[in-house]
């Protein structure tokens, strides 16, 4: 695979798991566990896949810079900020709520997930606009 396809491959991934994560959200909102389970299982392997690809191309091509100017910039960079502060902070977050989850902690699981699905939904959302940001305005 090109190193040229990682960037849109990486967007695929977060937006993919977006999708897992309001699936899994309407899953254990209608009382459906096992659904639930298994969406949330593979939220977390298509962001473990989304890491792992992200890391390889930050590896082998470097820095991309953002070239435009003005507010759309300013907004930039804020965004960006957010995303990646929040996207360093909600690994472990994600990791406990599955840990509880798999020990059948369920009560604790719930209180974890009420604070890892919002982050890990912006960061997941926010991951495909900074691509859109970056490569395609």
């Amino acid at each position: 695979m090109p190193l040229s396809a990682f960037p849109a491959l990486d967007a695929s991934l977060n937006a993919a798991t977006a999708v897992l994560l309001l699936v899994g959200w309407g899953l254990i909102k209608s009382g459906r566990r096992e659904a639930h389970r298994w969406t949330m299982i593979a939220a977390f392997m298509t962001s473990s896949v989304f890491l792992a690809c992200y890391l390889y191309y930050h590896a082998h091509h470097g820095v991309t810079r953002y070239g435009k100017t003005g507010s759309i910039r300013d907004f930039y960079f804020a965004l960006l900020g957010t995303h990646t502060v929040l996207a360093v902070a909600v690994v472990p977050m994600i990791l406990r709520a599955l840990y509880l989850a798999a020990r059948g902690r369920f009560d604790e699981h719930r209180r974890a997930a009420r604070w890892a699905f919002p982050v890990w939904l912006y960061v997941s959302v926010t991951g495909v606009t900074v691509y859109w940001m970056l490569y395609r305005l």
